[in-house]
This record gives C-alpha cells, structure tokens and sequence, in this order.
C-alpha cells in the first residue's frame, strides 16, 4: 500500500487546488481522510478476516464502489451539517469522490500485495498497474518504523513530492495572478 501519509498529502494538495470559497476544518479533514481512510481495513486481521477476502485488505473498501458511497456521503453531510446550498454540495461531492476514488488506484503502482478489488463488489479480481514503481509500505507502527518504512517514504516523496509540489505551487500562482487582477 501507498503510506498513509502520501494519501492525506494527495487529497490536501487536491483540496486546495479546487477549494470551495468556505473551506474550513471539516474540508480540511476530510480531504486527508477521504483518500486515507480506506486503509483502516487492516484492522480485519485480527479478527480473522483473510488478506484476499472481499473484506480482506485492499478489497472492497478500496474500490471504486466503496469511494463513490464515502465521498456522496461525505459531502451530503457536510453539506447538511454546514448549510450549503446544492451547487456548493454538488462541487463537495465530486471532489470528496475523487478523492476517496484516488486510494485505489495510488496503491495499484505499489510492487508487492495481492492487488487492488477495484471493481468490487462486482468484480472479485485484484488489479495493478503495469507499472509499478512505488515501495509496498510496511503495515503496522512497528515495521514501518524501520529502514524499510523510510525507504518507502522516500521512494514516495520521489514519485509523489515533484507533481504534488508543483500543483499546489501552480495553485498558489494562479490565486496570487488573480488578486492582482
């Protein structure tokens, strides 16, 4: 799996990009969460639910099915909860789904696991990309708190850091162009 760092770092840089005019701690923390929170399916190991299982890690709280409900759900509530109109809802619910929707694919460029049900419940089949350049990150505090979890994080800041960098530095720009405007 890609680090859950690099998740909530993708959906930071994203929400910013394409930040509504009222954004605040609730649009904040979803953005980490929403692409972020798929991963807590690990917490079915313990209970004895299998890696390959539908609600096994990397199953079906990873497909795009499972991102599409978390994101409209997400952006219904909040929208609820913050009294904004239906366009500003609409807006929250397409980029809460892409976010939700990015876990998926992010993890399907790592080099180790059983793949990816993003298809799911539909589709059984786990998917990777060809490519496949991004370190499977350790699971657990303790193995990723050794040479092995820093190796992944600097082979995701490699991969990950230039274009998120460089989105939201665009971002910035474009913003600062249109207040002196």
């Amino acid at each position: 799996m890609t680090t859950v760092i690099t998740h909530a770092a993708v959906g930071l840089a994203l929400g910013h990009a394409v930040r509504p005019a009222r954004c605040g701690h609730r649009y904040w923390l979803a953005c980490a969460l929403l692409p972020a929170i798929q991963d807590a399916d690990v917490i079915g190991f313990p209970m004895g639910i299998a890696y390959g299982d539908l609600l096994g890690h990397r199953g079906l709280s990873h497909s795009l099915a499972f991102a599409a409900f978390l994101g409209l759900a997400t952006a219904l509530s909040m929208g609820w909860w913050e009294k904004r109109d239906w366009r500003q809802t609409r807006h929250l619910a397409i980029l809460f789904v892409v976010l939700a929707a990015s876990h998926g694919p992010m993890d399907m460029l790592t080099n180790g696991g059983l793949g990816i049900a993003l298809l799911a419940p539909f589709d059984g089949q786990r998917y990777f990309w060809d490519w496949r350049p991004i370190l499977v990150s350790p699971i657990g505090l303790k193995n990723f708190l050794s040479p092995w979890g820093l190796a992944v994080v600097l082979n995701e800041l490699r991969w990950f850091g230039p274009p998120l960098g460089l989105l939201v530095a665009f971002t910035l720009f474009r913003r600062y162009r249109a207040r002196k405007a």
